[in-house]
C-alpha cells in the first residue's frame, strides 16, 4: 500500500467516526455509494450503514478493499483525484510559524462554516451552500506574503483544495486577495479574521475569483475550537 494509500486508511481507522471519515473521502474523490458498493461488491445500504455509523467500525479487510476501490474507480476516470492530492502534502495537518492545517473528519457547507465562525458574507453568498469544505488553513497573513516562496504556496493546501483559508494580522484584506488572485491554485472561501475595513479591492477580487470573502470577528481559539469538533 503506497503512502497516500496508507494516510487515508490511517486516518479511518484511528478515527473517532470511522464511518463519517469513510464519507468524507468518498465524496471527497467524488464517488457515489452505487459506484463504491459496485467496485466492492457489498450493497449500498451496508456503505450508508458505515457511514451514518450505524454499523459496528469496518474491519481492516473492509478498509483496504474501500482504499483500494476509491484509487480504482479514480483511475477509470483519469486518476485526476489522485494526482491532485499527491501534489500536495501528505500530512493532512501541520503547524508552521505561520501557518496551520487542519482537515475536517467530515465535509460541512459553506453555509454551515460560516454559521460556526459567526462570519459576515462579504461577496458571492450565492456560491456558499453549494460548497463542501473538507478543512481549513488558518494562515498569519504578514508572514505568508513576506516569507512564503511560490513554490511553498502548495502546502498551505494540505491534502485537498477543498479548503478555506483564514487570515489573521490583516489590515484591510487587500494584500491576501491580491495572492490570491495570482497564484495558480485557490482556495474555495476566503475569510479575513478581525478586519474593520475591507478594501473594496479585496472584494473585487473576491467577485471576480467567484470565491466567497467572510469576516469574522470571533476569537480565533473559539473559532479552531468549534472547528475542531467537526
Amino acid at each position: 500500500m503506497d503512502e497516500l494509500k496508507e494516510k487515508i486508511a490511517g486516518e479511518i481507522t484511528l478515527s473517532d467516526s470511522p464511518g463519517s471519515a469513510m464519507k468524507k473521502w468518498r465524496e471527497l474523490f467524488g464517488i457515489t455509494q452505487i459506484e463504491l458498493a459496485k467496485q466492492i461488491k457489498i450493497s449500498t445500504s451496508t456503505i450508508s450503514d458505515y457511514e451514518s455509523n450505524r454499523r459496528l467500525s469496518p474491519g481492516v479487510g473492509v478498509i483496504r478493499r474501500f482504499v483500494d476501490a476509491l484509487f480504482s474507480i479514480d483511475e477509470t476516470k483519469g486518476g485526476t483525484v489522485r494526482s491532485g492530492l499527491e501534489k500536495f502534502s501528505p500530512k493532512s495537518e501541520q503547524q508552521t510559524p505561520f501557518y496551520n492545517i487542519h482537515d475536517f473528519i467530515a465535509p460541512i457547507s459553506g453555509m454551515d462554516f460560516n454559521r460556526i465562525i459567526e462570519g459576515k458574507v462579504l461577496s458571492n453568498p450565492g456560491y456558499l451552500d453549494a460548497l463542501k469544505l473538507f478543512g481549513y488553513t488558518r494562515l498569519d497573513s504578514l508572514r505568508v506574503i513576506l516569507e512564503m516562496s511560490p513554490s511553498e504556496y502548495p502546502k498551505l493546501f494540505g491534502s485537498t483544495t477543498e479548503r478555506a483559508f483564514i487570515f489573521e494580522r490583516v489590515s484591510n484584506g487587500k494584500s491576501p486577495m491580491v495572492v490570491v488572485r495570482v497564484a495558480p491554485i485557490k482556495p474555495k472561501v476566503i475569510v479575513l479574521h478581525n478586519v474593520t475595513n475591507v478594501d473594496k479591492l479585496a472584494i473585487k477580487i473576491a467577485q471576480v475569483e467567484k470565491i466567497p470573502l467572510l469576516a469574522t470577528k470571533l476569537d480565533i481559539s473559539e473559532i479552531e475550537a468549534r472547528l475542531s469538533k467537526i
